[in-house]
């Protein structure tokens, strides 16, 4: 099993969780990524300014982005 971390990131927040957590596969994080950012996703959609970016990555045991989700608010025109 490998440990991963989830952070977030927001205009000027960021922040990763300190306490890891345990996945048998790649395949297994990134659906329980995908569960937790869809529990998000309302709340920060009804928050999200123009031309602002929120997203979530989920980490590897060193730090690094693995899988990352992002929605992005863009003025076009």
């Amino acid at each position: 099993m490998a440990l991963y971390f989830f952070r977030i990131s927001h205009g000027d927040y960021a922040g990763a969780s300190d306490h890891g957590t345990e996945f048998e596969s790649h395949e297994d994080a990134w659906a329980e990524m995908t569960k937790v950012c869809s529990n998000f996703l309302a709340s920060i959609s009804r928050n999200l300014k123009q031309n602002s970016e929120w997203h979530m990555e989920l980490l590897d045991e060193g730090r690094k982005p693995v899988f990352r989700i992002r929605l992005v608010a863009e003025s076009v025109g």
